[in-house]
């Protein structure tokens, strides 16, 4: 990753036009559970401050694993298409990873579309499905990073 490139935690709102432009065509963006206060939104920013990835993270049952004590569901993942390749890609997920595994999850889930399923190999995601559609959006198959067993909070709410 470029050392002009920042990754940090942002409202919903930041994510948005970035989820809306390279995932939805300039459609609407918003998902159930966004505002949720548990939500992670994670923004990549360049040194000029421009959003340039955003990705999002959420406590969720695992459909594959329902045995599984603390997974999350990583989704809306996107990057503008002059920036791929340049790890902000990758920024994101480890840092999200980090961030979650610090709340006790267990493992992370996400539907990927056909064509990331690469890029979450290549992150240590493994492919559980074969290809399912997700309309009107396309392809989509079921990977899952296992992250081992942690300490912590459970489910992605911090204790008082």
């Amino acid at each position: 990753m470029s050392s002009r490139l920042t990754v940090e935690q942002v409202p919903v709102d930041v994510v948005l036009p970035l989820r809306s432009a390279v995932l939805r065509n300039g459609g609407p963006a918003g998902t159930p559970g966004d505002d949720d206060p548990a939500t992670l939104h994670l923004a990549a920013r360049r040194h000029d401050g421009a959003v340039v990835g955003v990705v999002r993270l959420a406590a969720a049952p695992c459909p594959w694993r329902p045995d599984a004590r603390a997974p999350w569901q990583l989704r809306g993942m996107a990057t503008d298409p002059a920036v791929r390749g340049t790890g902000a890609g990758r920024a994101l997920v480890e840092a999200g990873l980090a961030l979650v595994a610090d709340r006790g999850a267990d493992l992370v889930w996400c539907n990927a579309r056909e064509t990331a399923v690469g890029f979450y190999e290549r992150m240590g995601f493994t492919v559980l499905t074969g290809p399912f559609d997700v309309e009107p959006i396309g392809p989509h198959l079921g990977m899952l990073k296992d992250l081992g067993a942690r300490t912590g909070p459970v489910g992605g709410r911090r204790s008082s």
